[in-house]
């Protein structure tokens, strides 16, 4: 199994900075893919940066420039380094893991997602 764990949202002003912290845990064999996904109220899911095994990255249009996705694993953490926060970016994120464990079957985990509210 495959466990992630989100940290580091909160209620933050518009125009500061936040980074959020994704742990995964658990007996796989890959983890070929991390990402950021956020879902606000009233709209849809989106995704909002992602970077796999190889390091390329995707980031959305809305926060390119503002967000950069790091993916640390060897202590298998992804984080999302946050500036220029806007209200737009008010929503629960949630962190994606993707990958496969050791008999090959494939996975795709979810955190159980953090809160960033920005204020203006």
């Amino acid at each position: 199994q495959v466990q992630l764990v989100e940290s580091g949202g909160g209620l933050v002003q518009s125009g500061v900075s936040l980074t959020l912290s994704c742990t995964a845990s658990g007996s796989f064999f890959s983890m070929n893919g991390m990402g950021w996904y956020r879902h606000a109220p009233g709209k849809e899911r989106e995704l909002v940066a992602s970077k796999n095994s190889g390091g390329g990255t995707n980031y959305a249009d809305s926060v390119k420039g503002r967000f950069t996705i790091v993916r640390d694993n060897a202590m298998n953490t992804l984080y999302l380094q946050m500036s220029s926060l806007k209200t737009e970016d008010t929503a629960v994120y949630y962190c994606n893991a993707v990958g496969y464990y050791s008999d090959y079957s494939r996975y795709d985990a979810w955190g159980q997602g953090t809160q960033v509210t920005v204020s203006s």
